[in-house]
This record gives structure tokens, C-alpha cells and sequence, in this order.
């Protein structure tokens, strides 16, 4: 066999195990499919189930619960009412998070839901692999029809005149006369959940972005499985024309109360006001105060725990003079929770109870923990809304050490009060007592004052430990200046004095 045969021979069987070794490597590389399940086990089964039923694990302590992908149905997708299958874009972006649509920080998932943004975790092929496993659930195709079209949606002020009365007639009903989820219907998806309108002022919490050319997006194709319907139904009594849902949209993302979104400040800075504190909400001197607004998180580590909570955020403002500091804090509530009431019954969660709220400071030097002090006591201000208009509201003093070491008195002390108004599915709460008493002995108030405070949704059967809270904030207290502006006008007048005899020295050595 000559040399140049054993070099072709050689060439061959390189060629060969090559080609081998390819076909085995593409061999042990898992399909799509199988990549798609591999994803899903391991992140998605935990909350949706193993099949895809929305029944993990951890599914009975959610609200919303996990979708169930069997169904084959989804709330937030942008192809038409009459199209079941979402576009590939839509599954990108649930997968994804909505983190670029004015969503909760440091949250990439879908707002209000303990759906986690995945961005940061998977790739785009991988994202495309768990779309295809995910859309095999409900034996999915690939959507016929496209998403609408929102490209010509410009908000103007004309189009927000005609949609206030076109939201009047179809809207107000279950999002409230002023859009702040208060209606007059209990709610229940097509799987027996129960279900709240949007609270449209509060922007930063809709689930599929809350621009205009996104509401005009659910407005035109509804929320499947929700009593939100289509308003481009030609069979539905409330179709819209196009102009007209364009005309809603731009109302509805009007609505937005964007300077009671919740950011990263912890301050409550509390202005100093001459005479008597307010005692109403209504009070125009707290136009003097700015809001800071703090996100509610659910009460889960003592028993009873909340797991469910309707309440999200609260504002806060605080005025102070001499003896007195005031705190007003205002949220959101989609109910106004009175025991014993036919309507309020109707729209509860089981028992009603009273709306509350509170306001707790530490009760010595050192900072307890935020969940009702440790060995370290909280002293607490806490208000009930007890019933109906004009029935008393109580307040009571708390002194806690946990949740298990409460004592209080019947009676608030002297110089502790608070007074509630409930309007259009909004509670404003104002609590005033001795600078002394917020949180300190005689004479140990400190500049700033640590505070949390904590709600209750009686609708909602929060009483107890089940409520939502915020961690430890601080009131800073608005320094007074000795003097008024008297000595910073002497300062100014010295100054400018100052300037013009160096001036005109300057000008003589020239």
C-alpha cells in the first residue's frame, strides 16, 4: 500500500470520526422541547404545577394564583378579543417582566403578582424554548391574527374631555367614579377568584403597562377570563367605536396619580407650622406638607399570617408646632368596611370587620424590630373606623413587645387623637399627640423620629396580626430658625456690602 494511499485512508476515517463526533454531540444536546420542560421543572412547576394546572406547591398561598396553562387562557395579551393564542411578543414579555412600564422598583414581574421578571436569569433562546414547552399546555399554534394596532394612539386633551363621560357610562361601575377600584360589583374570574377593578390613579401598578396605548390595548381586547370585556365586541351592548376606546384610554391614563407612587426615600419630613395642628384631613395647611409614599407588605411571620392582602401603598404627611406632632396618612381602599352592613358584607371577603390603621414609634432609645418591637417595646397609635358616618372612631394607645406581649388601655391617653374620612374609595386618617409621646419618654423625642405604620382591610378579614405593615421610616422634623429670616438678611446685607467695597478698591488699583 503506497504512502499516498495511507494518507487518503487516513484523511477518510479523520473525516469520519468527525462527522461522528458532530452527530453525538448534537445527540446529547436536548431539543428545544426538552429544554423548554428542563426550564419549566425547575423555575415555572414550583407555582404552576408540574402539568401546568397552576397547582404547585407554593400556588395556594398567591394571590392571584398561578395561571393554569391547560386552559389555554391569558389575561394580558395583545392580539384581537377573538384570537385565543397571544403573540410570541406577548409570552416574551410575560416571561420576561414588565420592569420598563412604570413597574414597582427593584421588581422586574408582573406588578401585583408574585410572577418574578426573568430577564436577568434566561437568555432569549431559552425564554423562546420555555414559550414553546409552556404554549404545549393548551396545545397552542401560533396566533392567525396579529396584535392591534396602537401605533396611531396620541393622548390629547380633547380625546380626555370625551373619554370622561364615555368612562362615566361604560367604566364607573366597578372602577369607581374617580378610578380608584371602588365599584359597586363583587368580582369573580371565570375559575372562582375573586377579583378587584384597577385602581386606575395608581398607574405603577397595572400589570401590562399603564400608558395610554396600553389601556387602549385592554380596552380593545379585554382581559380573557375577567369580567373585563372587549369594548370591540361587535356583539357586546357597550362596543366602543375606535375613536371612542382612544377617547377612554387617554381618560383612563389621565387618571394616574403618579406623586403617590412609592420610591426608595424612607423620610416623612414634617413642616412646622405656628398655632393649632390641624385635626381634619381636609385642613388646607397640609398643603404645606409633601407626600412620602411607602409600599404595604403582608404581616407573615406570626400567626395569623395574611397572605392575601388588598391594600398596597400608603401616603404620609406630618406637621409639628411647639408641644404637637400630626400625621396624616391616606390609601386606597376599594371598600369602606362596616360591620354589620348589608352592602359591606356583600363586597367582603367573609366577616367584616373595621377598617384600622396605625402609627408605631419606639418606646425607648434602642430600635426594635419593625413587627410590633421585641424585648424592646413599640408604643403604637391606633385607629378602627368602627361603623357608619358619625359613630365614634376609637383610639387606643398600645404598648407592645411583640406580637404575643400587647397591652393597652381602654381609653386613649390625653393629648392622643385621630379622626378618619372616608370618600370615593379613598381613607384619609389624621392622628395628632405630644411630641413627648411619639415614641419616647419625657423628654426624649429625637430629630428624626422613627415610625412605621400598619393598615387593616375589614373587608378583606385583616384584624390582628393579619394586616400589612411598612419597616422602620423616619419623621424628620423641619428645624426653626432663631430669628426668623432676620439674621439671613443681615448676612446678605453684609455680603453685598463686602462686594462693593472690594469693587471699588479693585477699580481705584486699576
Amino acid at each position: 500500500m503506497s504512502g499516498e494511499t495511507v494518507k487518503k485512508m487516513s484523511k477518510s476515517l479523520l473525516t469520519i470520526l468527525l462527522l461522528l463526533s458532530l452527530a453525538g454531540l448534537a445527540a446529547s444536546q436536548p431539543t428545544p422541547s426538552e429544554k423548554g420542560r428542563e426550564i419549566y421543572v425547575s423555575r415555572c412547576s414550583w407555582c404552576h404545577g408540574r402539568e401546568g394546572r397552576g397547582d404547585g406547591p407554593a400556588a395556594e398561598f398567591l394571590n392571584p394564583p398561578p395561571r393554569d396553562f391547560t386552559l389555554g387562557v391569558y389575561k394580558w395579551k395583545s392580539t384581537p378579543f377573538d384570537e385565543i393564542t397571544p403573540s410570541e411578543d406577548d409570552f416574551v414579555r410575560m416571561i420576561k417582566g414588565v420592569a420598563s412600564h412604570d413597574g414597582i422598583q427593584g421588581w422586574a414581574g408582573m406588578n401585583g403578582t408574585s410572577m418574578p421578571g426573568w430577564n436577568d436569569t434566561l437568555s432569549d433562546g431559552e425564554i423562546k424554548a420555555l414559550t414553546g414547552y409552556i404554549k404545549g399546555f393548551g396545545q397552542l399554534e401560533k396566533a392567525e391574527k396579529p396584535s392591534i394596532d396602537t401605533s396611531v394612539v396620541k393622548p390629547s386633551r380633547e380625546g380626555v374631555e370625551r373619554g370622561r363621560g364615555l368612562y362615566k357610562d361604560r367604566c364607573s361601575e366597578c372602577h369607581g367614579e374617580d378610578g380608584r377600584g371602588n365599584g359597586r360589583k363583587r368580582l369573580k374570574d371565570d375559575w372562582g377568584a375573586r377579583t378587584w377593578p384597577r385602581d386606575l390613579t395608581k398607574g405603577w401598578t397595572f400589570r401590562a403597562g399603564s400608558s395610554a396605548k396600553d389601556i387602549y390595548t385592554r380596552v380593545t381586547v379585554g382581559i380573557p377570563g375577567t369580567q373585563m370585556p372587549s369594548f370591540a365586541d361587535p356583539k357586546s351592548s357597550k362596543r366602543l367605536t375606535d375613536e371612542q376606546r382612544r377617547d377612554v384610554a387617554d381618560y383612563a391614563a389621565s387618571l394616574n396619580e403618579a406623586y403617590r407612587k412609592p420610591g426608595a426615600g424612607d423620610t416623612i419630613r414634617a413642616v412646622r407650622v405656628e398655632g393649632d395642628l390641624p385635626q381634619s384631613p381636609d385642613d388646607a395647611a397640609w398643603s404645606k406638607a409633601a407626600y412620602a409614599n411607602f409600599y404595604l407588605f403582608p404581616q407573615i411571620i406570626a400567626k395569623e399570617r395574611l397572605y392575601k392582602p388588598t391594600l398596597d401603598s400608603v401616603s404620609v404627611k406630618s406637621l409639628y408646632n411647639d408641644s404637637n406632632i400630626a400625621v396624616l396618612m391616606e390609601w386606597d381602599d376599594p371598600t369602606r368596611s362596616v360591620p354589620g352592613d348589608e352592602k359591606a358584607a356583600e363586597l367582603a371577603e367573609g366577616e367584616v370587620f373595621a377598617d384600622a390603621v396605625a402609627v408605631q414609634f419606639p418606646a425607648g432609645k434602642e430600635l426594635p424590630y419593625f413587627g410590633m418591637g421585641d424585648e424592646r417595646p413599640v408604643d403604637i397609635w391606633h385607629w378602627r373606623s368602627e361603623g357608619g358616618e358619625g359613630l365614634p372612631q376609637p383610639i387606643r394607645l398600645i404598648r407592645a413587645k411583640g406580637f404575643k406581649n400587647i397591652s393597652e388601655a381602654d381609653t386613649a391617653p390625653s393629648g392622643i387623637s385621630a379622626k378618619g374620612v372616608y370618600e370615593k374609595g379613598r381613607w384619609r386618617v389624621v392622628f395628632m399627640g405630644p411630641l413627648t409621646g411619639a415614641g419616647k419618654e419625657a423628654g426624649q423625642m429625637d430629630n428624626p423620629i422613627p415610625a412605621a405604620f400598619a393598615a387593616w382591610d375589614g373587608s378583606n378579614g385583616d384584624r390582628g396580626s393579619r394586616h400589612v405593615l411598612t419597616g422602620w421610616k423616619t419623621i424628620t422634623l423641619e428645624r426653626k430658625t432663631k430669628g426668623g429670616y432676620f439674621w439671613a438678611v443681615v448676612i446678605a446685607l453684609f455680603v453685598f456690602a463686602a462686594e462693593l467695597v472690594w469693587l471699588r478698591s479693585a477699580g481705584k488699583s486699576a
